[in-house]
Formats: C-alpha cells, structure tokens, sequence
C-alpha cells in the first residue's frame, strides 16, 4: 500500500511541540505589530492548524510585503523561486540581527 501524501505528512517531528513548550504561547509573539520590510522568522505552531503554512516553509526567512485581514503576506525565497506566504502571527516571529 502505498503511503500517503497528505497536506501534512512527514511532519510528526517537525510540527510538533516540545514538552516544555506546551500550553497557551506568550501574548508577545501575538502582540507584536509588523511592518512592511520586517524581516521575519517562520516558525508553525503547532496549536493552530487552520493559519499555518505548509510545511516546507518551516525555519524560513521572508520578508513582510502586506496584509491580508488579520494575516500577513510573506514573501519567502526556496531556492532561485520567490514563494507567496499568507499566515497568521502564531506562525512568525521578528528576526534578530
């Protein structure tokens, strides 16, 4: 039988959370108000399936180049290819240095 090959497979490891960060997620990260040009990280959590982008898009960098409701559109590079993220901010994190 062959295996299937879901909107989500292969990610039991990646879209998960580790036991010391169970629980609800801190208001910053929810909180926190990006601008057009930020820098930031995608980071799924794993809580709220409904917003999260795909799974290929996990650790990547992009940059903010609006908004779309209460989401943001992100533009992620995958390769030589410019990639289109909408996702909510559960799902990112402001880039350091």
């Amino acid at each position: 039988m062959r295996h299937s090959k879901g909107y989500r497979s292969r990610g039991r490891k990646l879209l998960r959370k580790h036991p010391r960060e169970r629980g609800m997620q801190g208001l910053s990260r929810l909180l926190y108000k990006y601008k057009v040009g930020d820098r930031v990280n995608i980071d799924i959590s794993p809580s709220n399936i409904e917003t999260a982008p795909h799974r290929r898009f996990q650790g990547k960098t992009g940059v903010i180049i609006g908004t779309r409701g209460r989401a943001y559109i992100i533009k992620v590079m995958i390769g030589k290819k410019e990639k289109i993220v909408i996702t909510t901010p559960e799902h990112i994190k402001p880039q350091t240095s």
